[in-house]
């Protein structure tokens, strides 16, 4: 079945997409960035880049540390952040709901047959 994937340009060097949506929800799961970059296959510092392009982007922390204990500290999604999910999250419904006919067409059109091509 046929999917789309939403990336949303908010600026040159500010975007934003299923990868960086999908590692926020992990850090909201999982309370670090390294957990949460761990659960993805990507590396502590890969998961930290993205956060650091992201809340340098949207000009505000989408990302929070927290101060830890004993146990030591961890990540949070700021309310921004979580707001910022969110809205993702409905725009990428509000897509597919509204692509759903033409991606169904788009699938459902039989295969060329390429050996037809060029025999005479």
């Amino acid at each position: 079945m046929a999917r789309l994937s939403i990336r949303i340009d908010l600026g040159p060097d500010n975007r934003l997409g299923p990868g960086k949506v999908q590692l926020l929800e992990m850090i909201a799961e999982h309370g670090s960035i390294s957990a949460a970059g761990r659960a993805l296959g990507m590396s502590y510092r890969r998961a930290w880049l993205l956060v650091e392009a992201l809340n340098i982007g949207f000009g505000q922390p989408l990302v929070e540390a927290q101060v830890g204990g004993k146990a030591g500290g961890g990540a949070r999604l700021s309310p921004f952040g979580t707001d910022v999910v969110a809205h993702y999250r409905a725009i990428e419904q509000a897509a597919e709901t509204a692509a759903a006919p033409f991606l169904a067409r788009l699938t459902a059109a039989p295969a060329p047959d390429i050996r037809a091509k060029g025999q005479a």
